[in-house]
Protein backbone atom coordinates (compact mmCIF):
# COMPACT_ATOMS: atom_id res chain seq x y z
CA UNK A 1 0.00 0.00 0.00
CA UNK A 2 1.30 3.47 -0.88
CA UNK A 3 0.96 6.14 1.86
CA UNK A 4 -2.14 7.83 0.35
CA UNK A 5 -3.97 4.51 0.16
CA UNK A 6 -2.73 3.64 3.66
CA UNK A 7 -4.03 6.98 4.92
CA UNK A 8 -7.33 6.50 3.12
CA UNK A 9 -7.93 2.86 4.04
CA UNK A 10 -10.57 4.07 6.50
CA UNK A 11 -12.91 5.23 3.77
CA UNK A 12 -15.87 3.05 2.91
CA UNK A 13 -16.81 5.11 -0.12
CA UNK A 14 -15.85 3.11 -3.26
CA UNK A 15 -15.90 6.22 -5.46
CA UNK A 16 -13.31 8.20 -3.50
CA UNK A 17 -11.17 5.08 -3.10
CA UNK A 18 -11.30 4.50 -6.87
CA UNK A 19 -10.24 8.10 -7.52
CA UNK A 20 -7.20 7.69 -5.24
CA UNK A 21 -6.25 4.35 -6.84
CA UNK A 22 -6.41 5.99 -10.28
CA UNK A 23 -4.13 8.82 -9.12
CA UNK A 24 -1.64 6.31 -7.70
CA UNK A 25 -1.74 4.25 -10.89
CA UNK A 26 -1.15 7.37 -13.01
CA UNK A 27 1.67 8.48 -10.70
CA UNK A 28 0.00 11.89 -10.29
CA UNK A 29 2.28 12.99 -7.43
CA UNK A 30 1.21 16.65 -7.50
CA UNK A 31 -2.49 15.82 -7.41
CA UNK A 32 -1.94 13.32 -4.59
CA UNK A 33 0.05 15.94 -2.68
CA UNK A 34 -2.81 18.38 -3.14
CA UNK A 35 -5.31 15.83 -1.80
CA UNK A 36 -3.24 14.45 1.07
CA UNK A 37 -0.55 17.06 1.78
CA UNK A 38 -2.64 19.05 4.24
CA UNK A 39 -5.75 18.62 6.39
CA UNK A 40 -8.66 21.05 6.00
CA UNK A 41 -8.43 23.61 8.76
CA UNK A 42 -11.49 23.94 10.98
CA UNK A 43 -12.14 27.63 11.74
CA UNK A 44 -15.00 29.82 12.98
CA UNK A 45 -16.63 29.36 9.56
CA UNK A 46 -16.26 25.58 9.96
CA UNK A 47 -14.92 23.93 6.80
CA UNK A 48 -15.04 24.87 3.15
CA UNK A 49 -13.17 22.94 0.46
CA UNK A 50 -13.62 21.02 -2.81
CA UNK A 51 -15.41 17.67 -2.67
CA UNK A 52 -13.06 14.81 -3.52
CA UNK A 53 -10.61 12.32 -2.02
CA UNK A 54 -7.99 13.08 0.61
CA UNK A 55 -7.58 14.99 3.86
CA UNK A 56 -7.69 18.39 2.16
CA UNK A 57 -11.14 17.74 0.64
CA UNK A 58 -14.74 17.29 1.73
CA UNK A 59 -15.59 13.58 1.62
CA UNK A 60 -17.29 10.90 3.74
CA UNK A 61 -14.20 10.25 5.84
CA UNK A 62 -13.29 13.88 6.57
CA UNK A 63 -16.95 14.61 7.44
CA UNK A 64 -16.95 11.69 9.90
CA UNK A 65 -13.65 12.82 11.45
CA UNK A 66 -14.88 16.40 11.79
CA UNK A 67 -18.19 15.33 13.33
CA UNK A 68 -16.48 12.96 15.78
CA UNK A 69 -14.36 15.87 16.99
CA UNK A 70 -17.34 18.22 17.17
CA UNK A 71 -19.40 15.61 19.03
CA UNK A 72 -16.64 15.05 21.64
CA UNK A 73 -16.28 18.80 22.10
CA UNK A 74 -20.04 19.16 22.68
CA UNK A 75 -19.98 16.24 25.18
CA UNK A 76 -17.30 18.16 27.06
CA UNK A 77 -19.32 21.43 27.00
CA UNK A 78 -22.87 20.16 27.65
CA UNK A 79 -23.79 17.62 30.34
CA UNK A 80 -27.31 17.50 28.85
CA UNK A 81 -26.29 16.87 25.21
CA UNK A 82 -28.12 13.49 25.22
CA UNK A 83 -31.32 15.19 26.39
CA UNK A 84 -31.28 18.17 24.04
CA UNK A 85 -29.49 17.07 20.87
CA UNK A 86 -28.43 18.86 17.68
CA UNK A 87 -29.96 19.90 14.35
CA UNK A 88 -28.43 19.17 10.92
CA UNK A 89 -29.45 20.79 7.62
CA UNK A 90 -28.12 20.55 4.07
CA UNK A 91 -28.34 22.21 0.66
CA UNK A 92 -28.53 20.55 -2.78
CA UNK A 93 -24.82 20.32 -3.65
CA UNK A 94 -23.47 17.06 -5.07
CA UNK A 95 -20.27 15.81 -6.73
CA UNK A 96 -20.84 12.77 -8.93
CA UNK A 97 -17.18 11.79 -9.34
CA UNK A 98 -16.48 11.37 -5.61
CA UNK A 99 -19.98 10.37 -4.57
CA UNK A 100 -20.13 13.27 -2.13
CA UNK A 101 -23.26 15.34 -1.58
CA UNK A 102 -24.62 17.65 1.10
CA UNK A 103 -27.37 15.15 1.95
CA UNK A 104 -24.90 12.25 2.24
CA UNK A 105 -22.56 14.31 4.48
CA UNK A 106 -25.47 15.42 6.68
CA UNK A 107 -26.64 11.80 7.10
CA UNK A 108 -23.13 10.64 8.05
CA UNK A 109 -22.85 13.49 10.57
CA UNK A 110 -26.17 12.31 12.04
CA UNK A 111 -24.82 8.73 12.28
CA UNK A 112 -21.83 9.93 14.33
CA UNK A 113 -24.03 11.72 16.90
CA UNK A 114 -26.53 8.86 17.08
CA UNK A 115 -23.69 6.39 17.75
CA UNK A 116 -23.07 8.40 20.95
CA UNK A 117 -26.73 8.44 22.01
CA UNK A 118 -27.31 12.06 20.96
CA UNK A 119 -30.75 12.95 19.50
CA UNK A 120 -30.44 14.39 15.98
CA UNK A 121 -32.99 16.61 14.27
CA UNK A 122 -32.03 15.92 10.65
CA UNK A 123 -34.04 17.84 8.05
CA UNK A 124 -35.62 15.39 5.60
CA UNK A 125 -35.16 17.81 2.69
CA UNK A 126 -33.05 20.79 1.63
CA UNK A 127 -33.50 24.01 3.61
CA UNK A 128 -32.03 27.51 3.61
CA UNK A 129 -29.07 27.95 5.98
CA UNK A 130 -31.07 30.24 8.37
CA UNK A 131 -33.36 27.32 9.23
CA UNK A 132 -30.55 25.69 11.23
CA UNK A 133 -29.91 28.59 13.66
CA UNK A 134 -33.68 29.14 13.86
CA UNK A 135 -34.31 25.51 14.83
CA UNK A 136 -31.57 25.51 17.51
CA UNK A 137 -33.35 28.31 19.38
CA UNK A 138 -36.87 27.08 18.58
CA UNK A 139 -36.20 23.60 20.00
CA UNK A 140 -33.59 24.58 22.64
CA UNK A 141 -30.82 22.42 21.13
CA UNK A 142 -27.09 22.42 21.98
CA UNK A 143 -25.77 23.08 18.47
CA UNK A 144 -26.38 22.87 14.74
CA UNK A 145 -24.59 21.95 11.53
CA UNK A 146 -25.40 23.21 8.05
CA UNK A 147 -23.79 21.38 5.14
CA UNK A 148 -23.41 24.05 2.44
CA UNK A 149 -20.80 25.95 0.47
CA UNK A 150 -23.17 28.88 -0.02
CA UNK A 151 -22.18 30.71 -3.24
CA UNK A 152 -18.82 28.95 -3.83
CA UNK A 153 -18.04 27.16 -7.13
CA UNK A 154 -19.99 23.94 -7.74
CA UNK A 155 -17.06 21.64 -6.81
CA UNK A 156 -17.01 22.94 -3.23
CA UNK A 157 -18.89 22.04 -0.10
CA UNK A 158 -18.81 23.26 3.48
CA UNK A 159 -19.67 22.45 7.09
CA UNK A 160 -20.96 25.40 9.10
CA UNK A 161 -21.38 25.21 12.87
CA UNK A 162 -23.78 27.04 15.22
CA UNK A 163 -23.78 27.15 19.03
CA UNK A 164 -26.72 26.80 21.44
CA UNK A 165 -27.39 30.58 21.28
CA UNK A 166 -28.28 30.24 17.58
CA UNK A 167 -25.21 32.18 16.38
CA UNK A 168 -22.19 30.90 14.47
CA UNK A 169 -19.30 29.87 16.69
CA UNK A 170 -16.59 32.37 17.67
CA UNK A 171 -13.20 31.75 19.32
CA UNK A 172 -12.21 29.81 21.37
CA UNK A 173 -14.73 27.17 20.18
CA UNK A 174 -13.03 26.85 16.77
CA UNK A 175 -9.69 25.94 18.37
CA UNK A 176 -11.39 23.57 20.83
CA UNK A 177 -13.23 21.74 18.05
CA UNK A 178 -10.12 21.66 15.86
CA UNK A 179 -8.13 20.00 18.67
CA UNK A 180 -10.79 17.35 19.34
CA UNK A 181 -10.99 16.56 15.59
CA UNK A 182 -7.24 15.80 15.61
CA UNK A 183 -7.78 13.52 18.65
CA UNK A 184 -10.59 11.53 16.94
CA UNK A 185 -9.38 10.79 13.41
CA UNK A 186 -9.94 7.02 13.64
CA UNK A 187 -13.57 6.39 12.57
CA UNK A 188 -15.75 4.92 15.31
CA UNK A 189 -17.38 1.60 14.30
CA UNK A 190 -20.93 3.03 14.00
CA UNK A 191 -19.91 6.26 12.24
CA UNK A 192 -20.33 4.71 8.80
CA UNK A 193 -23.77 3.30 9.60
CA UNK A 194 -25.92 5.90 7.83
CA UNK A 195 -28.67 3.33 7.16
CA UNK A 196 -28.81 2.37 10.84
CA UNK A 197 -28.98 6.04 11.84
CA UNK A 198 -31.98 6.63 9.57
CA UNK A 199 -33.83 3.80 11.39
CA UNK A 200 -32.83 5.02 14.88
CA UNK A 201 -35.49 6.31 17.31
CA UNK A 202 -32.98 9.09 18.13
CA UNK A 203 -33.45 10.54 14.63
CA UNK A 204 -36.24 13.10 14.22
CA UNK A 205 -37.31 15.27 11.29
CA UNK A 206 -37.90 18.91 12.30
CA UNK A 207 -38.97 20.02 8.81
CA UNK A 208 -42.73 20.59 9.29
CA UNK A 209 -42.42 22.08 12.77
CA UNK A 210 -39.54 24.43 11.85
CA UNK A 211 -41.24 25.48 8.60
CA UNK A 212 -44.47 26.43 10.39
CA UNK A 213 -42.72 28.17 13.31
CA UNK A 214 -40.30 30.12 11.07
CA UNK A 215 -43.03 31.63 8.88
CA UNK A 216 -45.06 32.47 11.99
CA UNK A 217 -42.01 34.21 13.52
CA UNK A 218 -41.20 36.40 10.50
CA UNK A 219 -44.82 37.59 10.27
CA UNK A 220 -44.09 39.83 13.28
CA UNK A 221 -42.29 42.02 10.73
CA UNK A 222 -45.28 42.28 8.40
CA UNK A 223 -46.92 45.62 9.26
CA UNK A 224 -48.69 46.53 6.00
CA UNK A 225 -50.79 43.49 5.16
CA UNK A 226 -53.55 45.54 3.49
CA UNK A 227 -51.05 47.36 1.32
CA UNK A 228 -49.43 44.01 0.39
CA UNK A 229 -52.77 42.46 -0.60
CA UNK A 230 -53.61 45.32 -2.96
CA UNK A 231 -50.08 45.88 -4.25
CA UNK A 232 -49.60 46.24 -8.01
CA UNK A 233 -45.82 45.81 -7.74
CA UNK A 234 -44.49 42.97 -9.89
CA UNK A 235 -41.41 41.19 -8.57
CA UNK A 236 -39.13 38.57 -10.13
CA UNK A 237 -37.25 36.11 -7.91
CA UNK A 238 -34.33 33.81 -8.69
CA UNK A 239 -32.88 31.19 -6.38
CA UNK A 240 -29.85 30.67 -8.71
CA UNK A 241 -30.23 26.85 -8.79
CA UNK A 242 -30.22 26.74 -4.99
CA UNK A 243 -32.71 26.05 -2.21
CA UNK A 244 -34.55 29.39 -2.03
CA UNK A 245 -37.50 29.06 -4.42
CA UNK A 246 -40.25 27.44 -2.33
CA UNK A 247 -39.17 29.28 0.83
CA UNK A 248 -39.35 32.74 -0.72
CA UNK A 249 -42.72 31.85 -2.25
CA UNK A 250 -43.90 30.83 1.25
CA UNK A 251 -42.48 34.04 2.80
CA UNK A 252 -44.40 36.17 0.26
CA UNK A 253 -47.54 34.20 1.07
CA UNK A 254 -46.96 34.76 4.82
CA UNK A 255 -46.86 38.53 4.11
CA UNK A 256 -49.94 38.39 1.84
CA UNK A 257 -47.80 39.55 -1.07
CA UNK A 258 -48.54 38.36 -4.62
CA UNK A 259 -46.14 35.51 -5.45
CA UNK A 260 -43.01 36.66 -7.27
CA UNK A 261 -42.40 35.48 -10.84
CA UNK A 262 -39.81 32.68 -10.59
CA UNK A 263 -36.99 32.41 -13.14
CA UNK A 264 -37.92 28.97 -14.47
CA UNK A 265 -34.43 27.98 -15.65
CA UNK A 266 -32.99 28.64 -12.17
CA UNK A 267 -35.80 27.82 -9.74
CA UNK A 268 -35.07 24.13 -9.12
CA UNK A 269 -31.97 23.04 -7.21
CA UNK A 270 -29.19 21.91 -9.56
CA UNK A 271 -25.68 21.14 -8.24
CA UNK A 272 -24.24 21.91 -11.70
CA UNK A 273 -25.45 25.58 -11.63
CA UNK A 274 -25.74 25.32 -15.44
CA UNK A 275 -26.80 28.90 -16.29
CA UNK A 276 -24.17 30.86 -14.32
CA UNK A 277 -20.38 31.04 -14.20
CA UNK A 278 -20.40 31.67 -10.45
CA UNK A 279 -23.59 31.12 -8.41
CA UNK A 280 -22.98 34.36 -6.52
CA UNK A 281 -25.54 37.21 -6.82
CA UNK A 282 -22.84 39.58 -5.49
CA UNK A 283 -21.17 39.26 -8.88
CA UNK A 284 -24.19 41.23 -10.12
CA UNK A 285 -25.29 41.30 -13.68
CA UNK A 286 -24.04 37.98 -15.09
CA UNK A 287 -26.06 36.03 -12.52
CA UNK A 288 -29.12 38.20 -13.21
CA UNK A 289 -29.24 37.98 -17.02
CA UNK A 290 -32.21 35.57 -17.05
CA UNK A 291 -33.96 37.61 -14.33
CA UNK A 292 -33.69 40.80 -16.43
CA UNK A 293 -35.22 38.97 -19.40
CA UNK A 294 -38.14 37.59 -17.36
CA UNK A 295 -38.76 40.97 -15.69
CA UNK A 296 -38.88 42.71 -19.07
CA UNK A 297 -41.30 40.07 -20.36
CA UNK A 298 -43.62 40.30 -17.30
CA UNK A 299 -43.33 44.07 -16.84
CA UNK A 300 -41.69 43.69 -13.41
CA UNK A 301 -39.55 46.52 -12.01
CA UNK A 302 -37.94 44.64 -9.08
CA UNK A 303 -35.67 41.59 -9.03
CA UNK A 304 -34.78 39.64 -5.88
CA UNK A 305 -31.92 37.11 -6.04
CA UNK A 306 -30.83 34.70 -3.32
CA UNK A 307 -27.51 32.91 -3.23
CA UNK A 308 -27.79 29.09 -3.41
CA UNK A 309 -28.26 28.56 0.36
CA UNK A 310 -30.66 31.55 0.57
CA UNK A 311 -28.92 33.36 3.41
CA UNK A 312 -28.06 36.39 1.26
CA UNK A 313 -30.13 38.67 -0.96
CA UNK A 314 -29.42 40.92 -3.93
CA UNK A 315 -31.95 43.43 -5.28
CA UNK A 316 -32.20 45.21 -8.64
CA UNK A 317 -34.62 47.88 -9.82
CA UNK A 318 -35.56 49.04 -13.32
CA UNK A 319 -35.03 52.75 -13.86
CA UNK A 320 -37.17 55.16 -15.90
CA UNK A 321 -34.89 54.88 -18.93
CA UNK A 322 -35.26 51.08 -18.97
CA UNK A 323 -31.80 50.31 -17.56
CA UNK A 324 -31.37 48.24 -14.38
CA UNK A 325 -29.66 49.27 -11.14
CA UNK A 326 -28.28 46.48 -8.98
CA UNK A 327 -28.05 47.86 -5.44
CA UNK A 328 -24.80 47.30 -3.59
CA UNK A 329 -24.90 45.50 -0.25
CA UNK A 330 -24.35 48.84 1.46
CA UNK A 331 -27.19 50.56 -0.41
CA UNK A 332 -29.62 47.77 0.45
CA UNK A 333 -28.33 47.96 4.04
CA UNK A 334 -29.26 51.67 4.09
CA UNK A 335 -32.77 50.96 2.72
CA UNK A 336 -33.49 48.07 5.09
CA UNK A 337 -32.04 49.89 8.12
CA UNK A 338 -34.21 52.93 7.37
CA UNK A 339 -37.27 50.70 6.85
CA UNK A 340 -36.80 48.63 10.03
CA UNK A 341 -36.57 51.87 12.04
CA UNK A 342 -39.71 53.30 10.38
CA UNK A 343 -41.57 50.09 11.25
CA UNK A 344 -40.35 50.24 14.85
CA UNK A 345 -41.49 53.88 15.10
CA UNK A 346 -44.87 53.00 13.59
CA UNK A 347 -45.32 50.31 16.24
CA UNK A 348 -44.66 53.03 18.83
CA UNK A 349 -42.96 50.66 21.24
CA UNK A 350 -40.42 51.95 23.74
CA UNK A 351 -37.45 54.26 23.89
CA UNK A 352 -34.97 54.55 20.98
CA UNK A 353 -32.20 54.41 23.61
CA UNK A 354 -32.95 50.68 23.95
CA UNK A 355 -32.80 50.11 20.18
CA UNK A 356 -29.66 48.78 18.48
CA UNK A 357 -28.45 48.24 14.93
CA UNK A 358 -25.21 46.47 14.03
CA UNK A 359 -22.91 46.36 11.03
CA UNK A 360 -19.50 44.86 10.37
CA UNK A 361 -16.56 47.22 10.41
CA UNK A 362 -16.05 47.01 6.62
CA UNK A 363 -19.69 47.88 5.91
CA UNK A 364 -21.13 51.36 5.29
CA UNK A 365 -21.38 53.74 8.26
CA UNK A 366 -24.84 54.92 7.07
CA UNK A 367 -26.54 53.28 10.07
CA UNK A 368 -24.27 55.31 12.37
CA UNK A 369 -25.51 58.50 10.70
CA UNK A 370 -29.18 57.43 11.01
CA UNK A 371 -28.63 56.38 14.66
CA UNK A 372 -27.06 59.73 15.57
CA UNK A 373 -30.02 61.67 14.21
CA UNK A 374 -32.77 59.31 15.45
CA UNK A 375 -31.32 58.61 18.89
CA UNK A 376 -30.80 54.84 18.77
CA UNK A 377 -27.54 52.92 19.17
CA UNK A 378 -25.26 51.75 16.39
CA UNK A 379 -22.43 49.30 17.00
CA UNK A 380 -19.68 47.97 14.79
CA UNK A 381 -18.39 44.41 15.01
CA UNK A 382 -15.59 42.51 13.33
CA UNK A 383 -16.25 41.21 9.82
CA UNK A 384 -18.62 38.25 9.59
CA UNK A 385 -22.08 37.49 10.87
CA UNK A 386 -20.69 35.30 13.64
CA UNK A 387 -19.72 38.50 15.48
CA UNK A 388 -23.00 40.30 14.84
CA UNK A 389 -25.05 37.23 15.81
CA UNK A 390 -23.21 36.79 19.12
CA UNK A 391 -23.33 40.53 19.91
CA UNK A 392 -27.05 40.64 19.08
CA UNK A 393 -27.62 37.73 21.49
CA UNK A 394 -25.77 39.61 24.28
CA UNK A 395 -27.89 42.72 23.69
CA UNK A 396 -31.16 40.76 23.59
CA UNK A 397 -30.24 39.13 26.90
CA UNK A 398 -29.79 42.63 28.37
CA UNK A 399 -33.38 43.43 27.32
CA UNK A 400 -32.35 45.57 24.32
CA UNK A 401 -34.14 45.60 20.97
CA UNK A 402 -31.91 44.57 18.04
CA UNK A 403 -33.74 45.83 14.96
CA UNK A 404 -31.29 45.10 12.19
CA UNK A 405 -27.76 43.97 11.35
CA UNK A 406 -26.00 43.81 8.00
CA UNK A 407 -22.74 43.31 6.15
CA UNK A 408 -21.79 44.71 2.77
CA UNK A 409 -21.57 41.20 1.29
CA UNK A 410 -25.41 41.31 0.86
CA UNK A 411 -26.09 39.73 4.27
CA UNK A 412 -29.09 41.01 6.31
CA UNK A 413 -30.59 40.06 9.67
CA UNK A 414 -34.04 41.66 9.87
CA UNK A 415 -35.48 39.42 12.59
CA UNK A 416 -33.99 38.32 15.92
CA UNK A 417 -35.64 34.92 15.30
CA UNK A 418 -32.50 34.12 13.26
CA UNK A 419 -29.20 35.42 14.66
CA UNK A 420 -27.51 35.15 11.29
CA UNK A 421 -28.01 36.52 7.82
CA UNK A 422 -31.31 35.44 6.28
CA UNK A 423 -32.20 36.01 2.65
CA UNK A 424 -35.72 34.58 2.99
CA UNK A 425 -37.13 37.01 5.57
CA UNK A 426 -35.18 39.85 3.91
CA UNK A 427 -36.87 39.05 0.56
CA UNK A 428 -40.37 39.32 2.05
CA UNK A 429 -39.47 42.53 3.91
CA UNK A 430 -38.08 44.10 0.72
CA UNK A 431 -41.33 43.03 -0.98
CA UNK A 432 -43.37 44.86 1.65
CA UNK A 433 -41.12 47.95 1.66
CA UNK A 434 -41.39 48.20 -2.14
CA UNK A 435 -45.19 47.79 -2.03
CA UNK A 436 -45.51 50.45 0.67
CA UNK A 437 -43.27 52.94 -1.16
CA UNK A 438 -45.14 52.37 -4.44
CA UNK A 439 -48.36 53.60 -2.79
CA UNK A 440 -46.48 56.88 -2.25
CA UNK A 441 -45.19 56.76 -5.88
CA UNK A 442 -41.62 56.36 -4.60
CA UNK A 443 -39.10 53.90 -6.08
CA UNK A 444 -36.33 52.22 -4.07
CA UNK A 445 -33.73 54.37 -5.87
CA UNK A 446 -35.63 57.53 -4.96
CA UNK A 447 -35.96 56.42 -1.34
CA UNK A 448 -32.23 55.67 -1.18
CA UNK A 449 -31.53 59.20 -2.43
CA UNK A 450 -33.90 60.61 0.22
CA UNK A 451 -32.02 58.68 2.95
CA UNK A 452 -28.70 60.13 1.76
CA UNK A 453 -30.16 63.64 1.53
CA UNK A 454 -31.44 63.40 5.10
CA UNK A 455 -28.57 61.59 6.81
CA UNK A 456 -25.59 62.41 4.59
CA UNK A 457 -24.29 60.76 1.43
CA UNK A 458 -22.23 57.62 1.96
CA UNK A 459 -20.37 56.71 -1.23
CA UNK A 460 -18.59 53.36 -1.20
CA UNK A 461 -16.08 51.63 -3.44
CA UNK A 462 -14.96 48.09 -2.64
CA UNK A 463 -12.76 45.72 -4.60
CA UNK A 464 -9.79 43.38 -4.25
CA UNK A 465 -6.49 42.21 -5.66
CA UNK A 466 -5.61 38.55 -6.13
CA UNK A 467 -2.35 37.40 -4.52
CA UNK A 468 -1.35 33.77 -4.03
CA UNK A 469 1.93 34.55 -2.25
CA UNK A 470 1.66 34.84 1.54
CA UNK A 471 5.13 36.44 1.82
CA UNK A 472 4.10 39.27 -0.50
CA UNK A 473 0.95 39.87 1.54
CA UNK A 474 2.96 39.90 4.78
CA UNK A 475 5.54 42.31 3.29
CA UNK A 476 2.81 44.67 1.99
CA UNK A 477 1.16 45.01 5.42
CA UNK A 478 4.47 45.17 7.36
CA UNK A 479 5.55 48.08 5.12
CA UNK A 480 2.41 49.99 6.20
CA UNK A 481 3.25 49.31 9.88
CA UNK A 482 6.81 50.61 9.47
CA UNK A 483 6.16 53.32 6.90
CA UNK A 484 8.68 56.05 7.76
CA UNK A 485 10.47 54.12 10.49
CA UNK A 486 9.74 51.31 12.95
CA UNK A 487 6.10 51.22 14.18
CA UNK A 488 4.94 54.23 12.13
CA UNK A 489 1.91 54.24 9.87
CA UNK A 490 1.27 56.52 6.86
CA UNK A 491 0.24 60.07 7.88
CA UNK A 492 -1.21 61.00 4.48
CA UNK A 493 -2.31 59.48 1.20
CA UNK A 494 -2.78 61.35 -2.08
CA UNK A 495 -2.49 64.63 -0.18
CA UNK A 496 -5.29 63.70 2.29
CA UNK A 497 -4.27 63.61 5.97
CA UNK A 498 -4.72 60.33 7.89
CA UNK A 499 -6.54 61.19 11.13
CA UNK A 500 -6.59 57.72 12.69
CA UNK A 501 -5.26 54.19 12.24
CA UNK A 502 -6.67 50.96 13.68
CA UNK A 503 -4.74 47.75 13.16
CA UNK A 504 -6.72 44.67 14.21
CA UNK A 505 -3.78 42.36 13.50
CA UNK A 506 -1.54 43.97 16.13
CA UNK A 507 -4.27 45.48 18.34
CA UNK A 508 -3.18 49.12 17.83
CA UNK A 509 -5.74 51.96 17.70
CA UNK A 510 -4.47 55.55 17.54
CA UNK A 511 -7.83 56.95 18.78
CA UNK A 512 -7.83 55.12 22.12
CA UNK A 513 -6.12 56.72 25.15
CA UNK A 514 -4.04 53.56 25.75
CA UNK A 515 -3.64 53.01 21.96
CA UNK A 516 -5.27 49.57 22.31
CA UNK A 517 -8.09 48.51 19.98
CA UNK A 518 -11.49 47.69 21.54
CA UNK A 519 -12.55 45.14 18.90
CA UNK A 520 -10.95 41.67 19.18
CA UNK A 521 -7.68 41.24 17.31
CA UNK A 522 -6.36 38.31 15.31
CA UNK A 523 -2.68 37.84 14.47
CA UNK A 524 -3.55 35.24 11.84
CA UNK A 525 -5.29 37.71 9.49
CA UNK A 526 -4.28 41.15 8.23
CA UNK A 527 -6.59 44.13 8.75
CA UNK A 528 -5.81 47.87 8.92
CA UNK A 529 -8.34 50.73 8.84
CA UNK A 530 -7.37 54.33 7.97
CA UNK A 531 -9.65 57.29 8.73
CA UNK A 532 -9.01 60.39 6.61
CA UNK A 533 -9.56 64.11 7.22
CA UNK A 534 -12.01 64.39 4.29
CA UNK A 535 -14.52 61.91 5.81
CA UNK A 536 -12.95 58.95 4.03
CA UNK A 537 -12.52 55.54 5.69
CA UNK A 538 -10.51 52.71 4.11
CA UNK A 539 -9.96 49.16 5.36
CA UNK A 540 -7.46 46.75 3.83
CA UNK A 541 -7.78 43.11 4.85
CA UNK A 542 -6.97 39.58 3.77
CA UNK A 543 -9.75 37.08 3.07
CA UNK A 544 -10.12 34.00 5.26
CA UNK A 545 -11.39 31.82 2.42
CA UNK A 546 -9.83 33.19 -0.81
CA UNK A 547 -6.40 34.37 -2.08
CA UNK A 548 -7.46 38.03 -2.01
CA UNK A 549 -6.42 41.32 -0.42
CA UNK A 550 -9.66 43.23 -0.18
CA UNK A 551 -10.23 46.94 0.24
CA UNK A 552 -13.37 48.70 1.44
CA UNK A 553 -13.57 52.47 1.11
CA UNK A 554 -16.26 54.96 1.96
CA UNK A 555 -16.68 58.72 1.89
CA UNK A 556 -19.12 59.86 4.61
CA UNK A 557 -20.39 63.34 3.81
CA UNK A 558 -22.31 65.60 6.17
CA UNK A 559 -26.05 66.08 5.49
CA UNK A 560 -26.49 68.91 2.98
CA UNK A 561 -23.37 68.09 0.98
CA UNK A 562 -25.13 66.45 -1.95
CA UNK A 563 -22.88 67.11 -4.94
CA UNK A 564 -22.62 63.39 -5.71
CA UNK A 565 -20.39 63.82 -8.77
CA UNK A 566 -17.85 65.75 -6.72
CA UNK A 567 -18.03 63.26 -3.83
CA UNK A 568 -17.52 60.31 -6.19
CA UNK A 569 -14.53 62.01 -7.81
CA UNK A 570 -13.04 62.70 -4.37
CA UNK A 571 -13.41 59.04 -3.37
CA UNK A 572 -12.02 57.85 -6.74
CA UNK A 573 -8.91 60.00 -6.22
CA UNK A 574 -8.42 58.65 -2.71
CA UNK A 575 -8.83 55.03 -3.87
CA UNK A 576 -6.34 55.58 -6.74
CA UNK A 577 -3.81 56.93 -4.23
CA UNK A 578 -4.39 54.02 -1.80
CA UNK A 579 -3.82 51.52 -4.62
CA UNK A 580 -0.70 53.31 -5.84
CA UNK A 581 0.89 54.07 -2.43
CA UNK A 582 -0.36 51.27 -0.15
CA UNK A 583 -0.97 48.27 -2.44
CA UNK A 584 1.80 48.98 -5.01
CA UNK A 585 0.28 46.43 -7.43
CA UNK A 586 3.14 46.56 -9.99
CA UNK A 587 5.89 46.07 -7.43
CA UNK A 588 3.94 43.34 -5.59
CA UNK A 589 2.72 41.66 -8.78
CA UNK A 590 -0.94 41.81 -7.68
CA UNK A 591 -3.67 40.80 -10.11
CA UNK A 592 -6.66 43.18 -10.22
CA UNK A 593 -10.19 41.86 -9.78
CA UNK A 594 -11.26 40.25 -13.09
CA UNK A 595 -13.88 42.43 -14.77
Amino acid sequence: DSPPLEQFRDTMNPKTLALVKDLVKEGSVEKLKKCFGTRMEFGTAGLRAPMGPGTSCMNDLTIIQTTQGFCCYLEHCFSDLQDRGVVIGFDARAHTASGGSSKRFATLAAAVFISRGVPVYLFSDITPTPFVPFTIVHLGLCAGIMVTASHNPKEDNGYKVYWENGAQIIPPHDKGISTTIEENLEPWPQSWDADGAIQSPLLKDPYQDAHKAYFAAIQKHCLHRDVNKKSEVKIVHTSVHGVGHSFVQAAFEAFDLHPPFAVQEQKDPDPEFPTVKYPNPEEGEGVLTLSFALADKEGAAIILANDPDADRLAVAEKQKGGQWTVFSGNELGALLGWWMFQCWKQNGEGDPKDVYMLASTVSSKILRAIALKEGFHFEETLTGFKWMGNRAKDLLEQGKKVLFAFEEAIGYMCSPAVLDKDGVSAAAIVGEMTSYLSTKKITLSQQLKAIYEEYGYHITKNSYFICHDQDTIHRLFERLRNYTGPSTYPTECGGVVVLAVRDLTTGYDSTQPDKKAILPTSKSSQMITFTFANGGVATMRTSGTEPKIKYYTELCAAPGNSDVTHLKAELDNLVDAIIEDFFQPKKNNLQPRPE
